[in-house]
């Protein structure tokens, strides 16, 4: 068994890493890509002036409470509306530049497009399409990754469908021990929608991705990022967590939540927009 190890690292070396290549199957048709959906408000300049705040903003927001400043995004052919809004980031102070997806293999293969410009950072990792109400996620994240020396440090949230998502079994240290994809039945509570990792699981990740490819055989079957952090497991790497018990949180990539959210941010933000409310559990 692998020991703890050191990894103490400024937060400038910390890279967004955000996929942006689905296609929204589950909401279409939309007007533009998901990540751009309004969710809400955000107030500009000195006079407080009220703009829509999309769903990617929150997660690229995030990332910057924590002091990351620079950002892949990746995309598919055609979602060039997301570099047209973000443009270089500056409307959150970030660096944010683009990749173009390869393999259409699921999330990891659109992740590994960026394994030549992040394989010696910490990434911090998020999907663009879920929206969290916890300011200070990846903050935390990065502290515990420092704090244990963990490969991956994953943002477990209460789960209220397990079987939609990947749940997360951890021990009484917060070391998680395995992940059930989908489970039909589970008395698992926490399902991850964030994470922070090492140079050592980009690595990971990349191997994992390469020997899989020479075993299809011209299949296409399609991985989740779960399914190489179980691989993870397995192989000994050490994946820690952290808990946001009473943190609400929605998917608008689901009809459901799409809605929930729209109606929720606003209801709650006509009367005060420049607040950010909770989000409903």
């Amino acid at each position: 068994m692998r020991t703890k190890r050191s990894s103490r690292q400024p937060d400038s070396d910390v890279i967004g890493l955000v996929p942006a290549a689905g296609q929204a199957t589950r909401v279409a048709p939309l007007p533009c890509s998901k990540e751009l959906y309004p969710v809400g408000y955000r107030t500009i300049g000195t006079d407080g002036s009220v703009r829509p705040k999309v769903a990617a903003h929150y997660l690229l927001e995030q990332m910057r409470l924590a002091g990351v400043t620079k950002a892949y995004v990746v995309l598919r052919h055609g979602k060039w509306d997301i570099p047209a809004y973000f443009g270089d980031g500056a409307m959150l102070d970030m660096h944010v530049a683009y990749l173009m997806m390869g393999s259409p293999l699921g999330p990891p293969y659109t992740l590994d497009q960026a394994y030549p410009f992040v394989r010696n950072a910490r990434v911090a990792f998020g999907f663009p399409d879920i929206v969290f109400d916890t300011p200070d996620v990846y903050r935390r994240l990065l502290h515990r990754q420092v704090e244990t020396g963990a490969d991956v440090v994953l943002g477990l949230f209460p789960a209220r469908e397990p079987c939609a998502v990947d749940m997360v079994q951890v021990d009484r240290a917060g070391r998680v021990c395995s992940i059930a994809i989908k489970p039909a039945q589970t008395t698992l509570q926490y399902t991850w929608l964030v994470a922070v990792w090492t140079a050592a699981f980009s690595l990971f990740m990349h191997e994992h991705l390469k020997r899989r490819t020479s075993q299809l055989h011209g299949e296409r079957s399609e991985l989740s990022v779960g399914d190489v952090l179980r691989a993870a497991i397995e192989q000994d790497l050490i994946i820690d967590s952290v808990v946001f018990r009473d943190s609400g949180w929605v998917d608008i990539g689901r009809p459901g939540d799409l809605v929930s959210a729209a109606r929720h941010f606003t209801e709650e933000q006509r009367s005060v927009p420049q607040r950010d409310r909770n989000l409903p559990t």
